[in-house]
């Protein structure tokens, strides 16, 4: 689809949102819900560095006013082997994790001020509206669980957290189980606690829903994340945030971006690689260029060599950041850990896996035009990717994975982040919660938006390019027909149309968008929304 037209396209989506909201004038409580716990994945956590000697706080994730400063000099740790814990550099503050909102806003938008834009920042806030909306209410039957995403997934520290949480939670709750919702990293904290601390969880757990779980590593992500860092969010507001470079630095040293590596004792369909197009010369001077193909378990001696010279300077030092064997050796236990766990026979489990993203397995480094003639290179190379199916980070192979007796499995089309805010999970995890007293509509509620049509096509005439779309939806709100019932007949739809045009720098480009939006007439508590857009782009 044609920028432009998706640009509109958004926007009404956004403006049907706000209605939405708008309608909701009282709040609905359903007493009958057992409580939800939420439990984000890897960067999903609000971050407070707090002064040891003042006790004052300040957020260093999510930020932007000063992002990457911060985040280098209160993020930045070292692991510790004999603790298993990753230690700020700077010792005279330490990372905590807001508890306001029952652990909600932690987990809810990561800025809460909203600085670098919705999408970007917008985590569990989605679904923690669209659960208000079925009745469930914060503090009685809606809770979260932030926490210091840097460390291991069986640190002590955070499992102390967790069964606390746990604890706390079926109290508020008046001692009923609760239903734990885990997203992408998230799965293999429960997984591990779990494992660690079975009798806690079957006491206090009723289901466990995860969602976009790694349980068998993200391959392709992982390895360029070691090697390239990661990037939280894309296009231009890379350049307010946090680099890549400040990232990579902070996860060279996380135990958690560890056990996110591929499994390497899994019977992965293919097995992932990472390939290096490589130039070696002999003795005589002779060159040669070959393709070399590594599996997971040879993978850290290319790591190694790779990041050998890898280094910071903190506070006026340079500090070693190489390739760490010692978080490895710490991340295969865990990997030990979680290929033996049971789910407990009281305990329900069901799983959500995104799909129809290319999601990379395999990465390759150079081309046979362009070999690599040293490994330290590595890390300013574009790394190139074998795809597969997934939510464009987790492999479907890996979430599908769980190795557990579930009660159901279902792949959603969606991103690994956008699949929090897909309707069609929602409507799953409704099901699953028993809180759907209709599977479309609970008056209650006061207000639905439903999707019903969504069409698009594309094609290219004399250098044009052509994209049409038509999507409707259904507006189910509060029937006002009883009170205007002589007036029905002479309701008129309501048209409006929105126009785009831009022209490029160069004059070069040229693209323009239009589209109609109608609503119908209220009629037996619904309205009818249809939108009718049509973007044509030419290239001189």
């Amino acid at each position: 689809m044609a920028v432009l037209l998706e640009d509109i396209v958004k926007s009404v989506e956004q403006w049907l949102k706000l209605i939405g909201k708008n309608s909701q004038e009282q709040a609905y409580v359903d007493p009958t819900l057992d409580p939800v716990l939420l439990v984000p994945g890897i960067a999903g956590s609000i971050l407070n560095s707090v002064d040891e000697k003042t006790g004052e706080e300040e957020r260093v994730w999510v930020r932007i006013l000063g992002a990457d400063h911060e985040f280098c000099t209160k993020l930045w740790s070292r692991f510790d082997p004999t603790t298993g814990k990753t230690v700020t550099l700077d010792a005279g503050t330490h990372i905590e994790v807001p508890q306001d909102r029952y652990g909600l806003y932690a987990i809810d938008t990561l800025d809460p001020d909203m600085v670098i834009g919705i999408d970007s920042v917008y985590y569990f806030h989605d679904m923690i509206v669209e659960m208000l909306k079925w009745g469930y209410q914060e503090g009685t039957t809606l809770f979260g669980f932030g926490y210091d995403f840097r460390q291991s997934n069986r640190f002590q520290g955070t499992l102390d957290g967790l069964e606390a949480k746990l604890e706390s939670v079926y109290t508020a709750a008046g001692g009923r189980k609760i239903n734990i919702i885990s997203h992408s990293m998230g799965g293999l904290l429960v997984k591990c606690f779990m494992s660690l601390r079975s009798d806690i969880f079957e006491k206090y757990v009723k289901n466990w829903i995860a969602i976009a779980a790694p349980f068998r590593g993200a391959p392709g992500y992982i390895t360029s994340t070691l090697l390239n860092g990661a990037s939280f969010v894309e296009g231009w507001k890379q350049n307010f945030f946090i680099s890549k470079w400040s990232m990579h630095q902070m996860l060279i040293e996380c135990p958690s971006i560890y056990e996110l590596m591929a499994c390497p004792d899994f019977p992965w369909e293919h097995i992932p690689l990472l390939e290096i197009w490589r130039k070696k010369s002999d003795s005589d001077g002779n060159s040669t260029i070959m393709l070399e193909s590594y599996p997971p378990i040879e993978a850290a001696s290319i790591f190694m060599e790779a990041l050998s010279s890898n280094k910071v300077n903190y506070d006026g030092a340079d500090i070693s950041l190489p390739f760490n064997l010692e978080v490895l050796k710490w991340a295969n236990d865990t990997r030990k850990l979680l290929s033996c766990v049971k789910v407990p026979d009281h305990v329900k489990f069901y799983n959500i896996y995104g799909t129809n993203n290319e999601t990379p397995h395999s990465v390759c480094y150079g081309s046979e035009d362009a070999p690599v003639s040293d490994l330290q290179q590595l890390p300013a190379l574009l790394a190139k990717y074998i795809n597969v199916d997934g939510d464009g980070t987790v492999p479907v192979e890996s979430a599908k994975a769980d190795g557990f007796q579930a009660e159901a499995r279902v792949g959603v089309p969606g991103s690994h982040r956008g699949i929090l805010c897909d309707h069609h999970v929602f409507r799953i995890l409704k099901h699953w919660l028993m809180a759907d007293h209709d599977p479309y509509y609970n008056p209650v509620n006061d207000f639905v938006i439903l999707p019903t049509l969504f069409e698009v096509e594309s094609h290219k005439a004399r250098g044009l390019q052509v994209t049409s779309v038509k999507e409707d939806w259904e507006i189910i709100g509060e029937n006002q027909e009883d009170q205007e019932q002589d007036n029905i007949a002479e309701k008129k739809p309501l048209v409006g149309s929105i126009s785009i045009s831009r022209i490029g720098g160069d004059k070069s480009l040229q693209e323009e968008a239009r589209a109609t939006i109608t609503v119908q007439p209220q009629h037996n508590g619904k309205k009818h929304v249809e939108l009718k857009g049509m973007s044509i782009s030419a290239s001189a």
